[in-house]
């Protein structure tokens, strides 16, 4: 399951074992894991093509939920059913999709950070009607800004909406959302609720684990490991379309008896590696809305190094757990990463802060208790106005 979805079925487990019952509306089925869903949610109503409004209202009537919790909905159909239905609303911003037409608050030919709301700007002149097309057929498609400030408006009527970091928050705010029905839950999963331990052996081994994509800056990392003065290993673990570019890139830096990408790899090699590590790393050029991938790190006691970029410096914080590195500054991350390879009584301290930190403030139980409170103030909140 991808984040987003496997967030909704984890928390809507958790909320059934507290008590409550949960259904879903949902898209196209994959065919994956559909007994676990069905054995959860007691109803599921599946959205059919062209008729999605007419099922949504259907599925409201027929199942009367107290709160309907959106997740990474774009279908304007349903969401203004979702509106029209007077239930309480509250949606989960996962990422930048809901206000950025590119997806990623980010200009992928020029790499720059977009600070700006959604508006005429938009079209040009970023030209983000013309996006990537990764559902095959053409290789671009056609993204409206008149259909994106629908969706904006509509979602500005729901009674919440969850967000993982300060940073989100602030996004939603310039785009014209109330700050007064914005809360911050983040979406800890229950695996980072065991931590481990590394042993910081002398392989000096540094790990990365997430996509290969631009955004993602593995290129930026390869170009910034090149600067490292000291003997390490480096193993970059994850998959995605901008690989081969890096898979060359490593070759030509000459990388490639120190650098290993591994694509996707079993849990227990996963736990095996990071059982050795030395620095944990994230290089990301986009801004992140939370960069749950710098936790897997703190999980085994790791520092971390990263680039500034969004909300990863509400759980990385300089020198305290790792350290936070100026956008695209690769002199900086690789001074960074070798202070630690040579300084390992640091990079300890460092990651026991940082599973210190996991434990006191990530915790999946902490996550969903927020949510639950949060289901509670927005029925008791609808119930009121009701009796006016």
């Amino acid at each position: 399951m991808a984040g987003a979805e496997a967030n909704a079925f984890l928390t809507a487990t958790e909320l059934k074992s507290r008590g409550h019952t949960v259904g879903i509306l949902h898209g196209e089925a994959t065919g994956r894991g559909e007994s676990g869903w069905r054995e959860t949610f007691s109803q599921c109503f599946a959205l059919n093509n062209g008729h999605s409004s007419e099922t949504t209202r259907a599925a409201i009537e027929g199942f009367r939920p107290d709160v309907v919790y959106v997740h990474k909905l774009a279908d304007l159909a349903v969401i203004e059913a979702l509106v029209g239905s007077n239930r309480p609303l509250v949606r989960m911003v996962h990422d930048h999709d809901l206000y950025c037409m590119r997806s990623y608050k980010y200009n992928p030919f020029t790499r720059q950070i977009c600070k700006r709301a959604a508006s005429a700007y938009c079209v040009f002149p970023c030209g983000a009607t013309l996006a990537r097309n990764r559902d095959g057929g053409l290789p671009f498609r056609w993204v409206s800004y008149l259909a994106k400030k629908k969706e904006l408006r509509l979602n500005r009527q729901f009674q919440r909406m969850v967000v993982a970091t300060r940073y989100m928050r602030d996004e939603l705010v310039r785009n014209h959302f109330d700050r007064d029905k914005i809360e911050i839950h983040v979406p800890v999963p229950r695996a980072l609720e065991t931590p481990r331990q590394s042993s910081f052996n002398n392989r000096n081994l540094i790990l990365y684990t997430g996509q290969i994509i631009r955004g993602k800056g593995v290129d930026v990392l390869l170009e910034s490991l090149a600067q490292v003065r000291v003997p390490f290993e480096c193993i970059i673990f994850g998959e995605g379309s901008h690989r081969p570019y890096c898979v060359e890139l490593c070759r030509k830096l000459g990388l490639n008896d120190r650098v290993q990408l591994k694509g996707f790899v079993p849990r227990e090699e996963l736990d095996q590696q990071y059982g050795d590590g030395s620095v944990a790393v994230m290089s990301s050029v986009w801004p992140e809305p939370f960069g749950s991938a710098g936790l897997e790190g703190m999980r085994y006691g790791l520092p971390v190094v990263a680039f500034d970029a969004g909300g990863i410096s509400e759980w990385l914080i300089d020198s305290h757990n790792g350290f936070l590195v100026p956008w695209m500054d690769r002199a900086g991350f690789a001074a960074r990463v070798e202070q630690l390879l040579r300084n390992k009584a640091l990079g300890k301290q460092m990651g026991e802060r940082g599973r210190k930190l996991l434990t006191q403030k990530y915790t999946f139980t902490r996550y969903i208790d927020g949510l639950e409170k949060m289901f509670e103030n927005v029925v008791l909140e609808a119930r009121s106005q009701t009796h006016k």
